[in-house]
C-alpha cells in the first residue's frame, strides 16, 4: 500500500511567472488561474503538475560542476527528427545549451532554463 502520491515536480527560481511562462511555452501546459507571483504552476495531462516556488536567493546548479551539483533534472521527450527544430525554440525561449551530442547516436541534447536548472531534450 503506497504512503503517499506524488503531487507537483517544484523548481525554485527568483521569477516563478517568468520560469512558469518558459515552460508553458515548452510543454503547452496552462497555468493554473490560482497561482500567485510567489507560486506558480503549470498544469499537463491527467492532471500532471510543474510548480515555481520564488526563492529570494537561488543559485542555480552550475552542471556538470559537483561543487554546485544539478541534483536533479526534467527529461522532456521529442518525437523523431525533430532535435534541431525543438532546440531553437527552447534557445529562443531563453534556454542555455550546455551540452549537444555526445556522439553520433546520442539522443537527448543538455539545456539549463532561464532559471539555470538542467534539463534535456530527449527523442523518443
Amino acid at each position: 500500500m503506497a504512503v503517499a502520491t506524488l503531487g507537483p515536480v517544484v523548481l525554485d527560481c527568483p521569477d516563478p511567472r517568468g520560469l512558469a511562462a518558459f515552460y508553458t511555452a515548452v510543454l503547452g501546459w496552462p497555468e493554473d488561474p490560482g497561482s500567485d507571483d510567489d507560486w506558480v504552476e503549470i498544469v499537463g495531462p491527467h492532471d500532471r503538475r510543474l510548480g515555481f516556488q520564488r526563492v529570494e536567493d537561488h543559485r542555480p546548479p552550475r552542471w556538470p560542476d559537483p561543487a554546485h551539483p544539478q541534483q536533479f533534472h526534467l527529461d522532456l521527450e521529442i518525437p523523431q527528427g525533430t532535435a534541431d527544430e525543438a532546440e531553437r525554440r527552447v534557445i529562443e525561449l531563453g534556454a542555455v545549451l550546455l551540452a549537444g551530442n555526445a556522439t553520433p547516436t546520442s539522443t537527448f541534447r543538455v539545456y539549463a532554463d532561464p532559471a539555470g536548472h538542467p534539463f534535456c531534450l530527449c527523442v523518443c
